[in-house]
């Protein structure tokens, strides 16, 4: 097959392309450098460097849209959110824009998006049909969300990966919390009681390749594991797979004050359960938060 990635180059990104590239699968990256898509995907994969490069004579069986500016490497003023807003709204405008001039049309369109999705909602467990709590990370899932089932009027199946915390080696959630939990110098974050719903890169990759093949699939999906945990609990884990203390907690109000609105996203609480991949058999290969943690930290 053809497979478009827009995002590639990301943490999740080049992990797939690595990954579809060993099935044997013709991959293509979208990236603002082209030139470099090669070393950080892998030999075999080419590189895009505008949408507006896309031609009628174009065959792409799958894409997968994953672009948009880091929503946490930044304070959030009004211009950051424009900018995380437009990097994935207005983008996947323009991928649905390329499926339209596209004679042969992708066959799906599987499009991120985030539990962010669902707002701050406390102890509630949440699946794909409960209502969201209207904040700014709602906002910009949803809004990602309906700019991308604009490729369904082309017949392009969509699927929607509602993401969580992504674990795994070199990036992602650990590269941030590695060097203080190293030095003994991690604590839970406010009160600890916020849920964080979290998966293993290597999930997330088998969720993507099932959303491919099984042409069932359609529309929202959560990309969670099916235990969710308190940030107390998640402190504990990880303290406990590198042998070191947990002790020092950081404040809410301090996190409030050094990240402003920002801190929604670390005291923020959504308890997300994948009710739809589970009603359906996907088995995950890292359900529980100690083995993943194991694996991403090479202690398997």
């Amino acid at each position: 097959m053809n497979v478009l990635i827009t995002g590639g180059t990301g943490f999740i990104g080049r992990a797939l392309a690595q990954h579809l590239t060993r099935q044997g699968h013709a991959v293509t990256v979208l990236s603002r450098n082209p030139d470099k898509v090669a070393a950080i995907c892998g030999p075999g994969v080419a590189a895009l460097g505008d949408l507006k490069q896309l031609k009628a004579e174009d065959a792409y069986q799958v894409i997968i849209n994953l672009a948009g500016e880091p929503i946490f490497d930044a304070r959030w003023t009004e211009a950051r959110k424009k900018l995380i807003r437009d990097s994935r709204i207005n983008l996947t405008g323009q991928l649905i824009d390329g499926i339209e001039r596209m004679a042969v049309k992708p066959d799906v369109l599987i499009s991120g998006s985030a539990i962010g999705y669902y707002g701050d909602q406390g102890d509630t467990v949440l699946t794909e049909q409960s209502a969201p709590n209207p904040d700014f990370s709602h906002r910009l899932c949803a809004d990602w969300e309906q700019a991308a089932q604009k490729a369904e009027q082309f017949g392009v199946r969509v699927c929607l990966i509602r993401t969580g915390l992504v674990i795994a080696a070199g990036g992602g959630l650990l590269k941030r919390l590695l060097l203080p939990f190293r030095l003994g110098l991690g604590g839970r974050l406010g009160s600890g009681r916020q849920w964080m719903s979290w998966i293993h890169r290597e999930d997330w990759i088998a969720i993507a390749q099932t959303m491919i093949t099984d042409t069932s699939m359609q529309g929202a999906y959560n990309a969670t594991a099916p235990h969710p945990v308190s940030n107390l609990e998640f402190t504990q884990t990880l303290a406990r797979c590198l042998n070191r203390p947990a002790l020092l907690p950081v404040p809410a109000g301090l996190l409030k004050i050094l990240l402003g609105e920002m801190s929604e996203l670390v005291l923020g609480s959504q308890r997300v359960m994948p009710e739809r991949l589970l009603a359906q058999g996907f088995e995950f290969q890292y359900p529980d938060l100690a083995s993943a943690l194991r694996q991403a930290l090479g202690r398997t």
